[in-house]
């Protein structure tokens, strides 16, 4: 476990160490099997597209929606319905 005086207490640090249900050494695990199979020369590629795909989806959430420029039927335009 983390030490309780780096997080403040022996709750919080309880929490960190099983966030998402892994621990350190899973994670420790985790990150050798991906190092293995992607090898260390694409990792820094790997690591750079994961962080753009990030940024990319931060700004489209924080970006309002785009604006509908379909022209407005009015009353008295014909309709594809009569064709």
């Amino acid at each position: 476990m983390l030490p309780a005086l780096l997080v403040g207490s022996d709750e919080m640090a309880y929490s960190l160490v099983t966030m998402f249900g892994f621990g350190i050494g899973e994670l420790i695990i985790v990150l050798l099997i991906v190092l293995v199979v992607f090898g260390a020369n694409k990792l820094p590629g790997i690591g750079e597209g994961l962080g753009k795909g990030i940024q990319n989806f931060r700004k489209s959430i924080k970006s309002p929606d785009s604006i509908d420029v379909t022209p407005e039927r009015k009353a008295g335009d014909p309709t594809d319905e009569k064709r």
